[in-house]
């Protein structure tokens, strides 16, 4: 999956994900990041938004993995950023698949 359709998806997750939960959801583009930029979206709800996000793109992610956050520098992640980490984290499980 290409990120830009990525962060379509992720768009569309966050937003149904602060509907249902009677939110305000800003504006989101790539460059928005979630963490901070929309209201309640914390430690309580990225595991669900991953989780969401994996099952629609049909790429596992790991539990001990968070998106949202860079693990090196402890800042949060844009939607591009995601985009491109879990497209990252396709890539390699493509190749241990390819390797087993």
């Amino acid at each position: 999956m290409e990120p830009k359709e990525l962060v379509k998806t992720l768009i569309t997750i966050i937003g149904q994900i602060q509907t249902d939960s009677e939110l305000e959801c800003p504006p989101l583009t790539g460059a928005t990041k979630p963490v901070g930029a929309v209201p309640e979206f914390d430690s309580k709800v990225w595991p669900v938004a991953t989780t969401i996000l994996a099952t629609q793109i049909d790429v596992p992610i790991p539990d001990d993995v968070n998106i949202f956050i860079d693990e090196t520098t402890k800042e949060p992640r844009s939607l591009d950023e995601i985009a491109v980490f879990v497209c990252e984290l396709q890539e390699k499980q493509g190749e241990k698949q390819a390797a087993a």
